[in-house]
């Protein structure tokens, strides 16, 4: 989820692009670099850290060796590479002619990067993006486009996998910007007698309201008086011209109320960016990993640790790699995990799931495993923090910062990053025939098209919330799978809205809880798939039934087509049919809504902020 700017202009671009970005820190602070030209050579600047680094670096060399009215810049979230300065962006090219900018991941860079090797170009950096200034450079000064900036862009376009933006400068063109859109977003702003990019409004918002949003696969030729709008191609396309009506605070949040409603509406993505590039050739992969097949082979035993929404991610990880792995999982809250003398050795997988990889907590328990000779396998969303560091292998979800205190997506990248591990334990044991993993990947990827179908039901958690208004307490409720969304629901609702709210499974309903049942208390219900295992589904009917009957009133959340339900829930919220283990990953998106929408009700008008907590908790 990186920030990117362009411009191509009368004024220079060096304070344009460093305002672009500071108005688009939000969007990654591992590293941030600008590049510009006027056809003399493209001067780059960057440095690793927030972009405080970057501007002490421009006093250091000066403004005037940084003159130019064409510009691209980039703060980074980083995926591939460590956040270095060698990794920061802009890239060059091995002449020194292209600079790029890259949002998003290619997932086909080995074979890239291979191909660049064998015709002697040595890459300087560790990340996937670096191959695109190369193969450009190449494409320009040889073959059937050499000396065509807009054939070349376009043929390495064509070249590149996975989900992106990319910004291309060359500098025998300094009056003009290339760039390109496939699935990461990319808007135009309109000025007079300029052009911008942007990866949202934020980074030209200050300078013009006129702006074009790009479609899927299109390419933009930028130039300071026009822009060409094209599909991959080369073939004529248009975007959607709009209006932005935002001030800077909101074009920040995207034009939602909060980050975290913003965040909820990245889901989509940020599942899709996790799962990108773990499949490929039949056969699941990790990230960096000193663990072969064979070490993951003799595995009999995994613990997973971890703390708050990570904890119930890591819950769905022992449903998931003991149905797939047939092998014991224990889940475990990070801070109990080295105090009570859990029994490891050299067989033990430790999965250590942590979102900013400091978690104190967590990082001890990767220590306490380490010295214990377990293997630990991290996943993370920030590249190179501690936990990483310091484990045998790591899996990075790719949601981009999560500037909301409360997790939404960071949790689902983090199941989606389970599953894949739960995938690689199954391939290397063979648990699992090859095509039984190619089927459950397919259903992994087709996830976050239906997340996208579960997040329009907004409207109807916002009238629930409504008739609800501000409540004392909730229940949530779920069997298998659902259980850990009952958890996370109830956790949602507790950091946001500040009342009690517990998850149990349904059937500990008649254990206890169930005394907590009266008149119009809120009870939310996860209901499984009645494909599934069909003895689930008719139980929690007769739960559902059971509460209604002492007067709760019933939020079911049930897959389409699921009728049995229907007599008995005040609320019904549909989600699509999926596999049963896919479920988590759309049942969570509507409790998610409920719980920012109640958060209102109940006199919390910052949800970004809720009191008292913290986004990474670095203490124990």
């Amino acid at each position: 989820m990186c920030g990117i700017i362009g411009y191509v202009g009368q004024r220079q671009g060096l304070p344009i692009a460093l305002d672009g970005l500071r108005n688009m820190e939000y969007r990654g602070y591992d590293s941030a670099g600008i590049a510009i030209t006027q056809g003399a050579g493209i001067a780059a600047v960057k440095r690793a850290g927030k972009l405080q680094n970057l501007e002490d670096r421009i006093d250091e060399v000066g403004v005037e060796s940084l003159k130019g009215t064409t510009a691209i810049g980039h703060t980074r979230w980083a995926t591939h590479g460590r956040p270095i300065d060698e990794n920061a962006h802009p890239h060059l090219s091995y002449d020194g002619k292209v600079a790029i900018v890259h949002n998003g991941i290619i997932e086909n860079f080995a074979s890239l990067r291979d191909e660049l090797r064998a015709a002697g170009i040595e890459l300087r950096s560790e990340t996937d993006s670096e191959v695109a200034a190369h193969l450009l450079a190449r494409a320009y000064n040889e073959g059937e486009t050499a000396g065509d900036f807009r054939a070349s862009a376009l043929a390495v376009l064509n070249r590149l996998e996975g989900a992106f933006t990319i910004l291309f400068m060359h500098d025998d063109h300094p009056d003009q910007i290339i760039a390109a859109r496939r699935s990461t977003p990319l808007i135009v702003g309109v000025g007079e007698g300029e052009m911008f990019l942007g990866s949202d409004v934020a980074a030209f918002i200050e300078h013009t309201k006129h702006a074009v949003e790009l479609g899927q696969d299109n390419v933009v030729i930028l130039r300071a008086d026009e822009y060409e709008i094209l599909n991959f191609d080369g073939t004529p396309a248009t975007g959607r011209p709009f209006e932005i009506d935002w001030d800077l605070a909101a074009a920040e949040k995207g034009g939602y109320d909060s980050f975290m409603l913003k965040e909820i509406h990245e889901q989509p993505a940020a599942v899709r960016d996790t799962l990108a590039g773990h499949y490929q050739d039949g056969r699941v992969t990790l990230d960096e990993q000193n663990l072969t097949d064979e070490d993951l082979k003799y595995i009999d035993q995994v613990f997973v640790v971890a703390c708050g929404s990570a904890y119930h991610s890591g819950l769905l990880a022992k449903y998931a790699i003991e149905h797939w792995v047939r092998v014991p999982v224990q889940i475990e809250v990070a801070s109990e995990f080295r105090y009570r003398d859990p029994i490891l050795d050299e067989r033990t997988l430790v999965l250590a799931i942590s979102q900013s990889g400091e978690t104190a907590d967590t990082l001890e328990a990767v220590r306490h495993a380490k010295a214990q000779g377990a293997k630990v396998l991290a996943v993370c969303n920030t590249n190179g923090s501690q936990i990483p560091r310091e484990s045998d292998a790591v899996l990075y979800t790719h949601a981009g910062p999560e500037i909301g205190v409360a997790s939404t997506k960071a949790f689902l990248a983090q199941v989606a990053a389970n599953y894949i591990v739960g995938l690689a334990l199954a391939q290397a044991k063979g648990t699992k025939y090859p095509d039984e993993i190619a089927e459950i990947y397919r259903s992994l990827e087709e996830i976050p098209a239906k997340i996208e179908r579960v997040l329009e039901c907004e409207e109807q958690v916002t009238g629930i919330a409504e008739v609800l208004g501000a409540v004392r307490t909730m229940l949530f409720l779920g069997r298998g799978v659902g259980y850990p969304v009952a958890l996370e629901g109830a956790l949602k609702l507790k950091e946001l809205a500040y009342i009690h709210a517990e998850g149990f499974p349904a059937g500990e309903l008649k254990h206890g809880p169930i005394a907590l049942i009266e008149d119009d208390l809120p009870v939310v219900v996860i209901v499984p798939s009645p494909r599934g295992v069909t003895v689930l589904h008719s139980k929690i009917v007769s739960n559902i039934q059971e509460i209604r009957a002492r007067g709760a009133k019933t939020i079911v959340i049930a897959e389409e087509g699921d009728t049995a339900v229907e007599p008995y829930a005040n609320w019904l919220i549909r989600i699509p049919e999926s596999p049963s283990m896919m479920q988590p990953l759309l049942a969570t998106v509507p409790l998610q809504y409920l719980a920012a929408e109640i958060a209102g009700h109940c006199g919390n008008t910052d949800i970004d902020k809720p009191r008292n907590l913290a986004k990474s908790v670095t203490v124990e």
